[in-house]
């Protein structure tokens, strides 16, 4: 048995809201224990223990899960390696993330493929040093000419399921552009028999379209809410109006770039607190600096925060999600314990795995992660293994 203490855990109440709750110590093997009061942590039981990780009074969280990441440190998804992913996994780890989807985008299908046999092959693997492949986000082919973004326009295409049958498996969630189906929903009723989530983006839908997707045909999250739709307006409110006035869950890139801080706190407050989930979109310059990248075969120029392509047009971003809870608690007052179930929480039980993890409940995966009061990662543990410690001294 293992053991965190002097930390503020973050927990769920009897609601299941996420509250701080100090004083406490968490136990762990591979999978959480037991919650004990610290002043109960003493003799026989304290001694007996494999290893203690003091918090040094900072924040202990349920380890942060990722759900859209295309690549960081240089690696990206469709690199098609093995070793990529792993690098990806790694340098997610030391960000706080315990899970991941690794992100595919519009390209030919054979290279989508070999992408997705490199993920099933990784999502087998014990996490001996970095986060834990959960499946693929598969962004693209399926989606709108218009609205692509980065994305490569010869490689568009209609959604077919015959396409990814033999990587349902793999497939966790797929984006698509909800007009681009010509009101034929048997694409989402086959995904949906699989357990695949499907997310609207990269789509030109107008109002009525996205919210009979939503509420018609049950699909319940959004890429990148704003980033890749026809921008809300009081006349034409579009997916984005959509998204806010339904009980969808909405990807948010809280980097201060793809949404001004403003535009983050009036989502919080019409989405009332719920169905919102913190996402990177990093792409292989993350963690690198400033200079010139790729992503989806394109030139990308990263400058501080910001990456673009040569048009201008946003390119991913070089965000990691640690900062996404920092900017996200700042910019909406939402408060950390809430932001954090944004990227912990509300992901889980999006993919169906909030009875495995996502809370520190005893029984579920001992995916922990810790941080100081600016979110500065201390120490990540996947299934109960130090995966990175702040310092590099692991546990003692």
């Amino acid at each position: 048995m293992k053991a965190i203490i002097n930390g503020r855990l973050i927990l769920p109440d009897e609601h299941g809201e996420f509250q701080i709750v100090d004083h406490q110590a968490l136990l762990y093997d591979q999978y959480i224990a037991r919650i004990v009061p610290e002043m109960g942590l003493r003799g026989e039981e304290r001694d007996n223990l494999e290893s203690v990780i003091d918090a040094r009074g900072g924040y202990v969280s349920p380890g942060f899960i990722n759900v859209h990441l295309h690549g960081c440190v240089g690696c990206d998804t469709m690199d098609e390696t093995v070793d990529s992913l792993r690098a990806i996994a790694k340098y997610q780890a030391s960000t706080g993330v315990t899970a991941m989807l690794p992100t595919t985008m519009t390209y030919d299908f054979p290279r989508i493929y070999r992408a997705f046999n490199h993920i099933r092959e990784v999502m087998g693997e014990s996490a001996e040093d970095g986060a834990r492949v959960l499946g693929a986000h598969m962004e693209g082919p399926f989606i709108s000419m218009e609205r692509r973004g980065a994305q490569a326009p010869e490689h568009i295409a209609p959604a077919d399921f015959s396409l990814i049958e033999e990587y349902k498996d793999v497939i966790r969630i797929i984006t698509i552009a909800p007009e681009e189906l010509k009101g034929d929903y048997g694409f989402v009723e086959e995904c949906q028999k699989y357990g695949i989530v499907i997310s609207l983006g990269h789509s030109s839908a107008d109002y009525n379209t996205a919210r009979r997707a939503i509420l018609q045909y049950g699909i319940d999250h959004v890429t990148h809410l704003f980033n890749g739709m026809v921008p809300f307006h009081h006349r034409t409110p579009g997916l984005v109006g959509a998204a806010l006035d339904t009980p969808v869950d909405c990807e948010i890139i809280a980097d201060n770039i793809h949404l001004h801080p403003m535009t983050q706190r009036l989502v919080w407050r019409m989405k009332q607190g719920h169905h919102i989930i913190l996402i990177t979109d990093s792409m292989r310059a993350c963690g690198l600096g400033d200079g010139e990248s790729e992503l989806g075969g394109q030139v990308v120029r990263v400058s501080g925060q910001v990456a673009t392509l040569a048009d201008g047009t946003i390119a991913g971003s070089v965000l990691t999600l640690d900062r996404a809870v920092a900017n996200f608690a700042a910019n909406t007052g939402a408060g950390i314990a809430m932001t954090v179930s944004y990227a912990t929480k509300v992901p889980a039980q999006g993919l169906g795995v909030y009875d495995q993890m996502g809370s520190l409940t005893p029984g579920k995966r001992a995916d922990i992660t810790v941080f100081d009061g600016a979110v500065r990662v201390q120490a990540t543990i996947v299934g109960g293994k130090l995966v990175y410690s702040a310092d590099g001294k692991g546990e003692h």
